[in-house]
């Protein structure tokens, strides 16, 4: 993508994997799945499985239930070789048969190099005692060097001293060295990006002025004279128009837009892929336009302006782990741009949680390689049930440490606006957690005004401005703060204030403290979440809580612990959600 026309011919793609895993890992089917959708091919790979034909310790027979380790490619069409490890020429020979066919026809190509492992699984392992007879066999093989060397007839003793007297130079040589050598050098795009921990200093200002705003979000409803939207998507635009004219608050789907817009407008990339990410799970996007005559697409966002870096969205396949491992290495390939994976849900990240684990929330610790990473998941309770309530607050929580990621919860459209914005502009690289709402998409209580977006910036707390002499302050994150809102007013309350967490992790300590100050009259703190007590961010804000709150009392509300995120009953949930806000004002 950065080498622009003709990159496909100018990178080859090649994947070396054991066959163990070939066969055996669901995600390398899902890899392969991707090889020619759109967004996502790289016009072929070479997959290369190097094929012991012990995987670990196990026999084919145990690992996998096709003949060939390589079977599970037979769902493209695509070549499989087969060759003989033992056979240099040949390797060479289909070597250069996967070249020319991976460039002649931008096909993804598969060789089976079939050999064996002298040593076992790794050089310590003795592998006689789970394979004897086969290691039996290996033992009286000689090396590969040595059956190619009586094939062509060659004394290999003299080579092989060459060989060795080399090596051994090296090895000394290596000894000697007083500094390690530079094992790798990141592109020179990288260089004003940085990682470590959190400075304040980074911090830059994302507002846009009014009038562009009302430029870029006219420029989002513009479409061709000759284009047929559908009658619903038409009033999306017409509403959106006076959005952008600050004739009607902005939603969490206009924000978005505009958020985007000024940022390839800006020259930032902007890619977002997901299930359904084009229209949006819950329609709120709709990036891509459907004439409903022709069947044709318009993308406004891809029409800003002339000088408008590019913008781009895809309806990815049903997976998880593979394109957010997908879009995990085009962010690092692209610290200068906005690189986003949305789930359809939140709760599906689980099925992505080995990439999160292995290389969103580690790999700046283990390798020292930053990411920009976005990833937007749905949250929040709504009856829906156990596997469309909750992205699992707790579990990004629990993975947090040395400020490698940014866990937050937007309350409002301008909050989303500006968090969007802050992680492009802003040079500190690290993967950004949304958790995004789901009903709130569309509320007023969520919606903001058009001058929200030009304040300067993403407030990690957003403080209770209604109540000025609190008895109790309420803290929380997300949709229940507008339902405590909504209930407070219902009760005519007017000694509760209520603060809006918007930045869990890294904590914003001294902004949590100067809203809970701002009641330093109140007589008790309160932490309030939908999610039972065992998920959310109790076990981790509490004890934070109580420190902040000096002498006062700190208690919390939430929903009994529970091994399922939610109830698969919505009138259980209403009686619930009922419950949990009645608690919180008592």
């Amino acid at each position: 993508t950065r080498k622009g026309d003709g990159g496909r011919n100018k990178v080859l793609p090649i994947v070396v994997h054991g066959d163990a895993a070939f066969a055996g890992q669901g995600i390398l089917a899902e890899v392969l799945n991707l090889a020619t959708l759109p967004g996502f091919t790289v016009g072929g790979t070479i997959h290369v499985i190097v094929n012991n034909l012990i995987g670990f310790t196990a026999i084919p027979d145990e690992l996998h239930s096709s003949r060939f380790a390589s079977d599970v490619a037979k769902r493209l069409p695509i070549p499989i070789f087969h060759v003989n490890a033992e056979d240099p020429d040949a390797v060479v020979r289909v070597g250069k048969m996967a070249v020319d066919y991976r460039y002649q026809f931008q096909s993804d190509v598969v060789v089976d190099l079939i050999g064996y492992r002298r040593y076992g699984h790794s050089e310590i392992d003795d592998p006689t005692i789970t394979q004897p007879l086969l290691y039996k066999k290996i033992a009286e093989r000689p090396p590969v060097w040595k059956i190619y060397g009586d094939k062509l007839g060659t004394d290999t003793d003299e080579i092989e001293n060459e060989i060795r007297v080399g090596l051994e130079k090296e090895l000394e040589k290596a000894r000697s060295m007083e500094q390690r050598p530079v094992m790798r050098e990141l592109p020179s795009y990288w260089s004003p990006y940085r990682g470590g921990r959190y400075d304040p200093t980074c911090e830059v200002d994302t507002g846009v002025e009014r009038e562009e705003l009302s430029r870029l979000g006219n420029r989002l409803v513009e479409v061709p004279d000759d284009f047929h939207v559908h009658d619903k998507v038409k009033r999306l635009l017409d509403q959106r128009r006076e959005m952008a004219e600050g004739r009607r608050p902005l939603d969490f789907g206009m924000a978005e837009a505009l958020a985007f817009a000024s940022l390839v407008e800006e020259g930032y990339y902007v890619r977002l892929t997901g299930q359904d990410s084009r229209r949006g799970t819950f329609n709120q996007r709709h990036a891509y336009l459907i004439d409903v005559e022709s069947g044709q697409e318009y993308c406004p966002l891809a029409h800003i302006s002339e000088k408008a870096a590019p913008f781009e969205c895809h309806d990815s396949m049903l997976s998880e782990a593979a394109v957010l491992g997908f879009e995990y290495g085009f962010s690092r390939d692209y610290p200068d741009g906005l690189i986003l994976w949305e789930a359809q849900f939140g709760d599906f990240a689980n099925g992505a949680q080995v990439i999160i684990d292995q290389f969103i929330a580690a790999a700046e610790d283990k390798w020292d390689l930053l990411s920009g990473l976005v990833m937007l998941l749905p949250h929040g309770y709504e009856g829906q049930g156990p596997e469309h309530s909750s992205a699992r607050i707790e579990r990004f929580l629990q993975l947090a440490a040395e400020d490698n990621i940014q866990i937050c919860q937007p309350s409002t459209a301008a909050q989303y606006f500006h968090l969007l914005r802050r992680q492009a502009l802003r040079k500190w690289r690290k993967p950004l957690i949304v958790f995004t709402p789901k009903s709130m998409l569309r509320h007023p209580s969520a919606m903001s005004d058009l001058v929200e977006l030009t304040a300067p910036r993403f407030m990690p707390v957003v403080g209770d401005e209604d109540i000025l002499e609190a008895e109790r302050v309420i803290v929380c994150t997300g949709k229940i703060g507008h339902e405590l809102k909504r209930e407070r007013a219902n009760r005519n309350d007017e000694k509760t204030a209520i603060i809006f967490l918007e930045q869990l992790y890294p904590f914003p300590e001294s902004e949590l403290h100067e809203a809970i100050e701002a009641h330093s009259g109140a007589e008790e703190v309160i932490w309030v979440q939908e999610e039972p007590a065992n998920m959310g961010a109790l076990f981790y804000v509490f004890p934070k809580l109580e420190r902040l709150a000096g002498d006062k009392p700190v208690r919390s509300i939430k929903r009994s612990p529970s091994a399922s995120p939610a109830t698969g009953s919505a009138r259980a949930h209403e009686l619930e959600q009922r419950t949990l806000l009645n608690l919180a004002f008592l």
